[in-house]
């Protein structure tokens, strides 16, 4: 790969360092499947929307495209958010054509995987396939009567999901839109109340989240506890944004940040710089450049002439998600936007904008079971980062939530896996991820074990789990814990 140049070089590694959320930028056999309205049961039911920064209607339109073969299904769909910007987003699950008649006989539990900066939710497509591969290897033994249903987003500027008619930030639909840690968690949060808790068993959803999916997952969770059955964070990023002064992040920009913004943007969409980029988060490279397949379906390995063909490598989807006529001023205003807020003590809860909300205290108070998923090999988010973390949650006491109940917290670092673990090894990720998931008693459940302990991905015989205790976790040294400071 030719090197980059210098000056680029320095400007991306100035903005990863405080970003830190940067991302990417990411069945089979005979069992039993949804009932045969799980689909039209999504798209029939909404709620209201909770007190938010932003309170309008969303609503879900019918437009739809399908990838599926005999046994699995994935669905695009497009989800309006407050009537007005329309959301792409997924659906992963056994295919609707083989159903079972009895509804009452089939739990449904969702799964909300959460991307990283500059992606889309085609980052989770291969997650997506290993947990609907490992529920139908698990299917009989322990999960006979449940169908995880998996769901993949694209935020608002991100992937496929933008303003109509964007015109660099000028256009009425983007008149004083801010795409910033707040919008994003009001999209998260009506979806999750208008499109997923309609369908769920329990009324609530598994969040999980990759990088700043993590960040936003965190805050979220701890907003609405009640929708949420569980939190995992994937290498998870404790920042948001520069929270850079003399703009609200509100479009269209100013001058100056409109500048600032184009020329960033620019700096990062280059070819070079994806690829010096994905060399740095991945361990792995073939886990990207497209030797094998991204899809959904399988993983068969491509034609060699075709290796960095745009319709395979990671890079070239990354590159294609910012060539909308909104890149550059989304981008600005990401770069303005500040912290998600803090939620102030009312009757209804509510961010108060004026005060950003501090992650570690608000991963300290999380009422819910918290699994830390992260690839060790991460140089941004390292172990040192993940053990703070593992830290705040054991902190936790048994009465973060009324009436009391005991919390649990669990660390399994993915050893020869990177930034995104959901995309380089999705394999150990789903392996973790489903016992955690089906578990009633998360604090004991076995989560590494023989079937997990070695993995082996196409691209790799190396990739392994290993469960952290919180001793190993309380044990860091004092360069660790100054990593682990700086990064927050």
């Amino acid at each position: 790969m030719p090197p980059v140049n210098t000056r680029k070089m320095t400007i991306l590694v100035i903005i990863l360092s405080i970003l830190l959320f940067s991302s990417s930028a990411v069945v089979v056999g005979a069992f039993r499947v949804p009932p045969s309205n799980l689909f039209n049961k999504l798209y029939s039911n909404s709620h209201d929307a909770p007190c938010t920064l932003l309170s309008l209607s969303s609503t879900i339109t019918n437009e739809s495209t399908t990838n599926n073969n005999d046994d699995m299904k994935l669905e695009q769909k497009i989800w309006m958010f407050q009537d007005k910007y329309p959301i792409s987003y997924e659906i992963a699950a056994a295919n609707s054509n083989n159903v079972v008649t009895n509804d009452n006989n089939v739990e449904i539990v969702p799964i909300l995987l959460l991307n990283g900066f500059g992606v889309g939710s085609f980052h989770q497509h291969r997650l997506m396939r290993q947990l609907l591969l490992e529920q139908n290897k698990q299917q009989q033994d322990i999960i006979d009567n449940k169908q995880h249903v998996i769901y993949g987003i694209d935020y608002l500027g991100q992937g496929n999901s933008w303003p109509t008619n964007c015109n660099d930030g000028n256009s009425k639909d983007e008149l004083n839109l801010g795409y910033s840690a707040d919008t994003w968690l009001d999209q998260l949060t009506e979806f999750i109340q208008q499109v997923v808790v309609p369908l769920s068993s329990s009324k609530k959803v598994h969040l999980a989240g990759n990088s700043v999916g993590g960040y936003l997952a965190t805050i979220l969770t701890s907003r609405h506890p009640d929708l949420i059955s569980s939190l995992i964070l994937m290498n998870a990023t404790p920042v948001w944004g520069l929270n850079l002064p003399g703009w609200d992040g509100k479009l269209p920009a100013p001058p100056i940040p409109k500048l600032v913004g184009r020329k960033l943007f620019d700096t990062i969409r280059d070819d070079d710089t994806i690829k010096w980029y994905l060399n740095e988060a991945y361990v792995h490279r073939e886990a990207f450049d497209g030797t094998y397949s991204d899809s959904f379906q399988d993983y068969e390995t491509t034609d060699q002439t075709t290796t960095n063909n745009s319709n395979e490598a990671l890079g070239s989807k990354i590159k294609a998600c910012t060539e909308n006529n909104g890149g550059h001023a989304a981008f600005s205003s990401i770069l303005w936007s500040a912290p998600a807020s803090e939620i102030v003590e009312k009757e209804e809860v509510c961010p108060d904008p004026l005060t950003p909300a501090d992650f570690y205290s608000t991963l300290g108070k999380l009422p819910v079971d918290v699994l830390l998923l992260f690839g060790e090999a991460d140089t941004w988010c390292t172990p040192a980062v993940a053990k703070r973390m593992h830290i705040t949650l054991a902190s936790r006491s048994d009465t973060t939530s009324s009436p009391a109940v005991a919390v649990a917290q669990r660390y399994v670092s993915i050893l020869n896996s990177g930034h995104c673990p959901n995309h380089e090894a999705p394999t150990a990720v789903a392996r973790v991820m489903l016992p955690w998931i089906n578990s009633q008693d998360r604090s004991n459940v076995q989560l590494v074990s023989d079937s997990n302990a070695i993995i082996e991905e196409p691209w790799s015989t190396d990739i392994s789990a290993h469960e952290v205790t919180i001793e190993e976790s309380n044990n860091m040294g004092i360069m660790d814990r100054i990593v682990s400071t700086l990064a927050s």
